[in-house]
């Protein structure tokens, strides 16, 4: 019988705590909008993967599958009042992932920067550590709690805030190119960067401000195919495809 994957390869933590940031659009599947299930659960089942090699987890998710504040801010609405909703956004989809964590086996916890305790917890940074310590999965919803920061702010900030040993940033490419590689197939792809690369070339992984933050907090930037199966492990264990954003050339 031929081994599999994870057979092939012994699996080492190259991070320990890690933060994913999950754009909202990855849950949608094949979809155009909203939550899919089963690609909720697809993501679970990694995330489960991921922790049973010993890795601590928290996650932050995107809002852009159901809401989108730039989008609507542009088209006349106040930004503030669009940032919020998009912050909701991201509550509706820590719950899906709650939910899609929580039917596999795995204990987690819902952390909110905006309060909402008939659904989930407020942020509180020590209680957040003490549920990591703890063995359970962390997902910090509605952003910062303020408007004009995006949730890659967001994750930057709560990866800081963990002692994160790296963010993972899980997109729809393996990795980070010169320009987007599904309109130019001749895009340059890079296995490694600098932040200081990054905002000179304008690369757009995150924005800037989620940079500078994971720059001054020397956390590395892993950013992996999260549609491909053994993403997360693989981008966890330095294995499989991904580029590294770091201030150490390689």
């Amino acid at each position: 019988m031929p081994q599999s994957k994870a057979e092939q390869k012994p699996k080492t933590l190259k991070y320990r705590r890690i933060l994913l940031k999950i754009s909202g659009e990855a849950l949608m599947g094949d979809g155009e909008y909203g939550i899919d299930n089963e690609t909720c659960k697809r993501i679970a089942s990694e995330v489960k993967d991921a922790k049973e090699l010993g890795a601590e987890i928290s996650l932050v998710i995107g809002g852009g599958n159901i809401f989108r504040g730039v989008s609507p801010a542009a088209q006349g609405m106040e930004r503030a009042s669009a940032d919020y909703m998009g912050m909701l956004a991201t509550v509706m989809n820590a719950l899906a992932v709650q939910n899609a964590l929580e039917s596999i086996g795995l204990y987690t916890r819902v952390l909110s920067a905006i309060e909402m305790t008939a659904i989930c917890e407020p942020y509180i940074r020590r209680r957040a550590l003490r549920h990591m310590e703890k063995g359970r999965i962390v997902i910090f919803a509605a952003g910062t709690g303020n408007p004009f920061f995006t949730t890659d702010t967001a994750a930057a900030l709560r990866a800081a805030e963990m002692s994160c040993d790296a963010l993972l940033k899980g997109t729809q490419v393996d990795g980070v190119y010169a320009a987007d590689p599904k309109t130019d197939p001749n895009a340059e792809r890079f296995d490694h960067l600098t932040y200081h690369e990054v905002l000179m070339r304008d690369l757009r992984v995150m924005d800037q401000a989620a940079i500078s933050l994971t720059r001054e907090s020397g956390i590395p930037i892993v950013v992996f195919p999260i549609g491909e199966r053994g993403g997360v492990v693989d981008a966890l264990t330095g294995q499989g495809q991904s580029t590294v954003i770091t201030d150490d050339t390689p």
